[in-house]
């Protein structure tokens, strides 16, 4: 039975039965008499093979989410019962978002490979709810990332403060201000993450609490080139102070400091429910709570 679901799996993961045989170095037509088993046993029809695209039926969704999640269990079974009688081992696959990937993470990589060499990371980039959604899906074993997630499956687990300010560069005009007016900012080119990132979802709650609505803005998906569009002079941001730590240094990038304009959020460790993790995922959840 177990066949038939990763058969499945790779069909509708491959988009189709040539490349799902390819990938499974099977024939086609074993492929397919897979499917056919699987759709007979089920006693309905999981594919919709009547469109150019194939695509999954409803009662094929029900029975491709929960054949991953059976399979993952399955997979993590063995993995603890083989680290009952040894070190830490294997793959993890690490999701981060971007402030903490870009900024924190390779830190606690670095340790990790230093203190378990028999760990091999595997590290995804992206917003908040793009790695919620595949620590939700078992693509990831864990994540770590800043903002809100609301999604049944996930155990989150706040572990560090986060602060968020208004940057500008060195010499923008409202710098070199004496007192900076909600007019001001209100005219000002702001230089926004994208939607779906958790700094986006910060800046907006900002913008509220200040009672703006900027109508000058420029929206990046990456905080690197947020923060070197502000450092030529673009426009004003609002960023994790975690995230201009050289720069500050450096004295080319500015906080404008009003109370009103600073928020604080948490970093949150994003788990799938499960009765035991790996052995692995356990040591790279210890390294986060330490590096605070």
């Amino acid at each position: 039975m177990n066949d038939m679901y990763k058969v499945f799996i790779t069909v509708v993961e491959q988009q189709g039965f040539s490349k799902a045989a390819e990938h499974l170095y099977m024939t086609q037509p074993a492929v397919s008499q897979y499917i056919k088993s699987l759709e007979s046993k089920m006693g309905v029809k999981l594919l919709d093979r009547t469109y150019k695209k194939m695509v999954l039926t409803k009662a094929g969704e029900i029975v491709y989410e929960h054949a991953k999640q059976m399979i993952g269990h399955q997979e993590t079974m063995h993995h603890l019962i083989h680290e009952l009688y040894n070190e830490p081992k294997g793959e993890l696959s690490i999701g981060a978002s971007y402030t903490y990937g870009e900024y924190v993470l390779p830190r606690i990589i670095a340790q990790m490979r230093k203190e378990y060499p028999s760990i091999h990371p595997k590290i995804t980039i992206g917003n908040t709810q793009d790695i919620a959604k595949q620590v939700a899906d078992m693509a990831l074993d864990i994540g770590i990332v800043e903002g809100e997630v609301e999604e049944p499956s996930i155990d989150v687990h706040p572990f560090a403060d986060d602060e968020m300010k208004i940057v500008a560069s060195h010499d923008h005009p409202l710098v070199q201000k004496e007192e900076v007016t909600v007019h001001d900012l209100e005219q000002a080119m702001w230089i926004t993450r994208e939607k779906g990132s958790g700094t986006r979802e910060a800046t907006e709650r900002m913008f509220e609490n200040v009672e703006i609505d900027p109508t000058e803005r420029m929206e990046f998906g990456s905080t690197q080139i947020i923060k070197e569009s502000v450092e030529a002079g673009l426009g004003l941001t609002f960023l994790s102070l975690w995230t201009i730590r050289k720069e500050m240094a450096m004295e080319t990038l500015e906080v404008i400091d009003l109370p009103k304009a600073t928020l604080k959020r948490s970093f949150s460790i994003l788990l799938r429910q499960k009765p035991m993790h790996t052995k692995a995922t356990t040591v790279f959840y210890n390294l986060i709570q330490s590096h605070k």
